[in-house]
Parts: C-alpha cells; structure tokens; sequence
C-alpha cells in the first residue's frame, strides 16, 4: 500500500517487522546451540558430581602413603631407616589403595626382604588410610674379618648391614679370624659356610666374656670335622676353646663348662696367667660340662 503524500505524490511505506526475536535466533542460531551443548554439558556435570563427588572427594582416606605406615619393634643397633627402604626396594612408596585384597601380604613381603628383618610379625591395616607393621630384628653377634674390612653376621650366620656400624661399635663385638671364603649371596642371606655358622654359635657363647678377658680374635684351627677354635687374648695368650657349641666330641666339656671356666678367668686374671689354656680339658675334679659319649652304632 502506498499512502499519499502532501503533495500528491505517493510515499513508501515501511515494510512491517516479521518476528524480532524470530529474526534474532535465526541470525545467532549457531552461536544459541553452542551456548545449549554448554549448559547441557554443565547441568549434566553437576548431576553426576552430585552424586558421586562426595564419593570421590573420600578417595583420598583409601590411598596408604608411606607416611601413613608406622613401623614396630626396630631395634637400637639398626640405624638404617629400615621403612624408607623396605618401602622403595618394593616399589611401594608411590601410594597403595587401601581396598587392595593383597595389600597386607605386600607390606609383609617388602619388609621381610629387608636385610636386618628376621620376621614380620604382624600387619594391620586402619580407616583413615593408616598401616602398623610389627618386625623383628635380626642381632648383631660377631665381626667377620675380610680383605678391606669387617662384614657383620648375626647368630645363625646370616650377613649384615655393617655399613650401620662405626669402627668404634664393631670392635664391641667379638672377631673372628681366619674365614676363607666370601659370603654367598647378598646382606640379608646366610654366609654359605659352616665354619661361619660355627664361629657365629661360639660368638654368642663367648660374647659376654669377649670385652672382661680383652680378646682379640677368635679363630679356626684345623677343618671340618677336626676344627676347633681357639682364642686369642692380650700378650699372645691363646685359649683353645676346642669344638663349637654343639659339636662336641667324645668327652669334651660342653660350652656351659668352658664359658663357666671363662668367666672364672674374667673374674681372676691370676687363674689362668699362661700363654695358653685348654678348655677342652676338664678342669681339675669338675666334670659338670662334659659332654655325653655317643654310643657306637650296632655293627
């Protein structure tokens, strides 16, 4: 329609506005989905953040980090940080999932491969994420000399971390002489050779007698069924101490009898002042720590 005008000639009229807001959301049509995909991603986010985010958020009381593992009965002559070790030579000082079936026989695993454990004892496991392991040590009972230096053994043979002891704590212990071989196998492993197990059993007999009679060294003399051992103390004095604890032959004193007779030297310096003394020997009218004669088998 054209509308007249003032002066007789006709006047455009303006078209009329179809749908605004039509015209807007087909012009920004593209940019309206995006913005929808956004709102419909975040909606759908905090719905499953509502029902597992408090479920997430408590992950981190099931996850066992080291510092949470507390570790029991470590003795006073182990100076190595025996957690810290037993926890990175396992490769479980990253952080374990507390829910894990195998997670107490892992800890129990890592610490028994230590070196200075004898035994795991006890594993438990806590809420929040928390661990107790409970150890024995394995003690320190004799100083083997080596070419370089001392290795050190506990009682049944077993090979040490001597790198925890200080030359003024190694020369404490008694020191045994005359080994030959080297040690089989790594710190944690036993020796491989019986004059060592022999020497470690002798070393826990004599070791509180070591420091009163100012020993020396212990040594063997002799091999295999006919070793004995014999000390050797201040001013070249020399003690046969004669078989091992266990080993006894026929009518020797047993190791009560030769440690009893030791002690009595400790005590009296006088008693036994000769360059050498023979423990194999009864002393005069003792016969207390004789050994029992093996009966001879039938023919």
């Amino acid at each position: 329609m054209v509308a007249p005008s003032r002066r007789g000639r006709p006047v455009p009229e303006d078209p009329p506005e179809e749908g605004g807001i039509g015209r807007f959301i087909q012009e920004h049509r593209a940019g309206l989905l995006a913005m929808a995909v956004v709102v419909a991603a975040a909606s759908a986010g905090w719905t499953i953040w509502s029902r597992v985010g408090g479920r997430a958020a408590g992950q981190a009381d099931a996850v066992l980090l080291p510092e949470a593992v507390t570790l029991e009965g470590v003795a006073p002559w182990v100076r190595s940080d025996v957690k810290a070790e037993a926890l990175r030579n396992a490769s479980l000082d990253g952080g374990l999932p507390l829910d894990d079936p195998e997670l107490p026989r892992r800890l129990a695993r890592a610490f028994d491969m230590h070196p200075w454990v004898r035994q795991v004892e006890r594993v438990s496991l806590a809420h929040p994420a928390a661990a107790t392991v409970t150890i024995a040590c394995r003690e320190p009972v004799a100083m083997v000399g080596v070419q370089g230096g001392l290795l050190a053994i506990d009682a049944e043979g077993v090979v040490l971390p001597s790198a925890d002891f200080t030359a003024e704590a190694a020369a404490t212990y008694p020191r045994i002489a005359g080994i030959e071989s080297s040690p089989q196998g790594p710190e944690g492993s036993a020796w491989g050779d019986p004059a060592v197990e022999e020497a470690a059993a002798l070393a826990v007999v004599i070791g509180p007698e070591w420091q009163p009679l100012g020993l020396v060294e212990c040594r063997p003399v002799g091999k295999g069924t006919l070793r004995r051992w014999e000390l050797v103390g201040p001013e070249a004095r020399r003690i046969v101490f004669g078989s091992a604890p266990g080993r006894e032959v026929a009518g020797e004193p047993g190791a009560a009898a030769k440690v009893a007779r030791l002690r009595t030297l400790a005590a009296d310096p006088a008693a036994g002042a000769t360059e050498q003394l023979d423990l194999t020997q009864a002393a005069a009218g003792d016969t207390s720590g004789r050994a029992i004669p093996s009966i001879p088998a039938p023919p």
